[in-house]
């Protein structure tokens, strides 16, 4: 089932007649040949291919599709092995009456057999004999192989015979799939017949369910095998989900069962509408498009499409930029919507041939089609399957479409194939009439809200195409990919992700992971509220702008449609247009500060616009990736919730804080009762407000028995160390003399071990010790916890105070092998400076690429500065590094002169520079200091 171009012009690609001449001319006939006749004969063959490839890749630049490219390739290869088993047999190993024995067909078989080569594809054999092998046989074999390993081609080969080949993929799937390919090349061509004519009255007639089964399952595996996702960051071409593997899954299925060779026969037998066929043919070469300039580019066999590979094929395909959207941004949604019509065509065909052809049914399924009734809703029930029923159902009532996902929701039943295709051919009829409809709207946000499973639902709409259609703005964010290393999937599939995650936050799945969530989901007074915005939260992207602005505007539009109420629609648009403002505020503010609750409690205004935010935000995380979330967030989060929650119930007040020092040092006296008044007394003077405000008793408590142990002993510097798992940090707390640049020495030496600071508390008491608290993880985004880990990280920091340890040496490069392939990522450095989110520090926000040793420069830039740090607040979004200070100058003042903050952006700046092919911007919102 191939599409074959025709060839232009072959000779120029390569002349055989030709070459052939100059080869004879070589002399030998017979003779067993010699080293000389070789190495003319190599010189002749492999300067023949060079130019061949070169004039195949010339035309390929030039506009030449590429499934006339990779017939082209195969084509030049085919004749490259003619003329080696022409010499081989005709100059070396000639026999002038050869035995019924010494007969010899080569036949290709894999991809090779189909007549499809990437430049840089193996070129995979079969030789052929009609009994067993012979001595002049293995002769043959054996010269012709060194002579093509020797002109570069890769080559997989079998040596066999025809009753080998019968007996061998009978039992071995992978050696029937390679023998179903198979295409005479050169010699014997009745023993190739022979072999094809046996393996299709032997293995083939006989095999058929055993062999759709076998792929099906196969594919299935190597789904799973490559991530399961069509939508993974950097897919494969070849092997992935919807790439150029799925197309063959049915060219194999077809030729099996059904003997054909090119797609056009797909629409004659009826297997295919014309529509379907054109998008087989445009799938298949946009997919080889992509594969050849992958192999080209890589000069190697490369499938993986790479962060560097997307930026060099965007440009190679003619992507340009647009607003918003940047032209690997552009490629990559292509791409996604090419791997997306693939799975459409796999799964309608595919599934069919499964249903038809299937040995077996599991025997709940059948007990299930024994109790179900034939007819649901309207629809018919087919095998466990939602049918139309009607051929022309959707298109007399388009309403339908949707109502068939509703039904399939309702009792748990998956969609047959048939009914998908009827939905894709009337797609269309989703027009402003049907999206205005009441009962439509109705039953998408029933599908929407529903307690079964809606994240599965809505991934089946918008697979089938209906999603995009009934929503047109989601229609838009289908596909679409954000060129980064933090997003892992389209921004439909993360919004689809998300909804899942919130439904099982709601049925308290994940009661383990988000406790605060599952408890808080159970007080929200509109459940529809929350997953609308779920839904619309990233609705916008892709639109150049902020997509949360943009987003509400689209929120108040469809609010109302979906048959919201005004106030219902009110809260939505709020929602995502503020539906990153709690993570801002947890991950880069300082939650001790009152001044950072005031601001953050004042912006959500209700406790159930609180509720819905947190249940948002959690979701909206944790769908980004799977590695994003972690404890440490889900602490930030919960640590602003409930002191938001606090504010909004109005127990936050300056009384309030003045109240919760006084609660926090009764705590921590009754926890030292075994402490004299006077040491109680050095204690409670010891430490400013601030610090009695921003810790619990509990820590307190420990730092208390840690600085008296430390300074009975007379030691200069003493840390401690507490993992917490389920917060996925540790607690490295560290007491000594403070003095200038402290924070950055110890920043060096944790970096230098290997340890990602996440967090920091600094404080100084009034007899001038440093009491500093740093919340570190590992490089997994786990607590750093290992004991060899933590022996290694106390040595460096003791080694840095005293200055045996040069930090900048110490702390080890960026990775060869990972900087190669994400050089691509490019962030411009930012220094943000704000006077509004405290009232006792300037806030400092440093943006840029992240790096080792990426806070430690800069820290030390703070203190070339003479800037103190009050607390740091470290993320990390992919290739983005994002580290926020609370600072004031050496009087303990903030920073308002004009002149001074220029300084510091154009300092900061300097210490964050980028490599020389990166260049700085210097674009630092100084305009909040005043």
């Amino acid at each position: 089932m191939n599409v074959r171009p025709l060839i232009s012009d072959p000779r120029a690609i390569i002349d055989r007649k030709a070459l052939t001449l100059q080869l004879d001319a070589l002399g030998g006939e017979g003779v067993h040949g010699s080293k000389e006749q070789r190495a003319q004969a190599l010189v002749l063959l492999k300067a023949a291919l060079t130019h061949g490839r070169q004039v195949v890749r010339e035309r390929f630049q030039s506009g030449t599709p590429a499934l006339a490219t990779r017939q082209s390739l195969a084509f030049l290869t085919d004749q490259v092995i003619r003329l080696v088993f022409d010499f081989t047999i005709n100059r070396v190993y000639r026999l002038p009456n050869p035995t019924a024995a010494e007969k010899l067909s080569i036949v290709a078989v894999g991809g090779y057999g189909r007549g499809e080569m990437a430049p840089f594809s193996d070129v995979d054999l079969l030789f052929l004999f009609p009994y067993k092998q012979t001595p002049w046989g293995e002769q043959v074999v054996e010269y012709m192989l060194y002579l093509l390993w020797d002109l570069g081609l890769k080559v997989g080969h079998a040596t066999r015979s025809v009753d080998e080949c019968i007996r061998l993929s009978l039992g071995d799937i992978t050696i029937r799939t390679a023998i179903l390919e198979q295409r005479w090349i050169w010699g014997d061509q009745e023993l190739a017949a022979q072999l094809k004519s046996r393996f299709h009255l032997e293995i083939v007639a006989k095999t058929g369910p055993d062999f759709i089964e076998k792929k099906l399952a196969e594919r299935d595996e190597r789904h799973r095998r490559m991530g399961d996702s069509r939508y993974v960051v950097e897919p494969n071409v070849k092997e992935g989900k919807g790439g150029l593997r799925d197309l063959h899954t049915l060219v194999w299925i077809n030729k099996y069962v059904y003997g054909i060779d090119d797609a056009s026969e797909l629409v004659l037998r009826g297997l295919l509408l014309p529509e379907e066929q054109r998008s087989y043919v445009q799938a298949m070469e946009f997919l080889w498009t992509v594969r050849i300039h992958l192999h080209y580019l890589a000069n190697r066999p490369e499938e993986r499409l790479t962060f560097d590979m997307q930026v060099e094929i965007a440009k190679a395909m003619g992507y340009a930029d647009r607003p918003g959207r940047s032209d690997v941004e552009r490629f990559m949604k292509k791409y996604y919507l090419v791997a997306k019509e693939v799975g459409d065509l796999t799964r309608i065909f595919a599934a069919a041939l499964e249903e038809r052809h299937k040995k077996k049914k599991p025997l709940a399924a059948i007990r299930a089609k024994i109790k179900r009734p034939k007819v649901l809703g309207g629809f018919d029930v087919d095998s466990g399957r939602l049918n139309a029923g009607k051929a022309d159902l959707f298109e007399t009532q388009p309403v339908k479409m949707l109502e068939l996902f509703h039904v399939a929701q309702e009792h748990g039943l998956d969609i047959h194939p048939e009914a998908l295709r009827l939905v894709r051919r009337n797609l269309k009829l989703l027009d402003g009439k049907i999206r205005n409809d009441a009962e439509a709207n109705r039953l998408f946000l029933d599908m929407l809200c529903s307690t079964n499973d809606p994240e599965t639902t809505l991934r089946r709409l918008n697979e089938a195409g209906v999603l995009g259609r009934f929503v047109p703005d989601f229609g838009r964010v289908v596909a679409q990919t954000q060129h980064d290393m933090y997003h892992t999937y389209t921004v439909d599939e993360h919004t689809i992700r998300a909804i899942g995650l919130l439904s099982k936050i709601e049925s308290g799945a994940l009661k383990e992971d988000h406790p605060l969530s599952v408890n808080v989901i159970k007080e929200v007074l509109s459940r529809r509220v929350l997953y609308v915005a779920v839904l619309l939260h990233d609705i916008a992207k892709g639109r150049g702008g902020d997509h949360s602005m943009l987003g509400e505007k689209v929120a108040e539009k469809l609010g109302p449609r979906f048959g919201l109420s005004a106030a219902e629609t009110e809260t939505v648009a709020w929602l995502v247009r503020w539906h990153l403002a709690m993570s801002a505020t947890a991950f880069k503010r300082d939650i001790a500060d009152p001044k950072t609750v005031v601001d953050f409690s004042q912006l959500v205004q209700s406790p159930e616009r609180l509720r819905l935010l947190l249940c948002l935000t959690v979701a909206d995380i944790r769908a980004v990736g799977p590695n994003i979330w972690n404890g440490w967030k889900g602490q930030l989060l919960r640590e602003l919730y409930y002191r938001a929650e606090e504010y909004l119930s109005g127990g936050f007040t300056g009384r309030g804080r003045d109240q919760r020092i006084a609660e926090t040092k009764d705590k921590v006296k009754a926890g030292l009762g075994s402490w004299s008044k006077a040491e109680l007394d050095r204690l409670l003077k010891r430490h400013y407000e601030n610090y009695w405000y921003s810790n619990d008793a509990d820590a307190i408590l420990r730092h208390a028995q840690m600085m008296r142990e430390a300074d009975a002993a007379g030691r200069t510097l003493t840390t401690i160390t507490r993992p917490d798992r389920f917060r996925a940090v540790t607690e490295f707390t560290l007491y000594a003399p403070d003095h200038p640049g402290l924070f950055a020495r110890v920043a060096g030496a944790m970096a230098s071990a290997g340890a990602n600071i996440v967090d920091a508390k600094i404080f100084t008491t009034n007899d001038g010790m440093a009491l500093d608290s740093f919340y570190i993880q590992d490089m997994e985004g786990a607590a750093f916890e290992k004991p060899d880990r933590l022996k290694k990280l106390s040595l460096a920091i003791e080694r840095a105070l005293s200055g045996d340890l040069k930090l900048r040496s110490a702390i080890a490069p960026e990775k060869p092998g990972q900087n190669s392939r994400t050089r691509v990522f490019k962030v411009a450095p930012r220094v943000l400076v704000d006077n509004t989110a405290s009232n006792r520090y300037t806030v400092i926000e440093v943006n840029g690429r992240d790096r080792p040793g990426f806070l430690y420069d800069v820290t030390r830039g703070l203190y070339d500065l003479n800037l103190t740090i009050g607390s740091a607040h470290i993320a990390t979004y992919g290739e983005r590094a994002v580290d926020v200070f609370y600072v004031q100058d050496l009087t303990g003042m903030k920073l308002t002169d004009k002149r001074r903050l220029l300084q510091i952006e154009k300092h900061l700046l300097k210490k964050i520079a980028p490599a020389a092919d990166e260049k700085p911007v210097a674009k630092a919102a100084s305009a909040k200091a005043a």
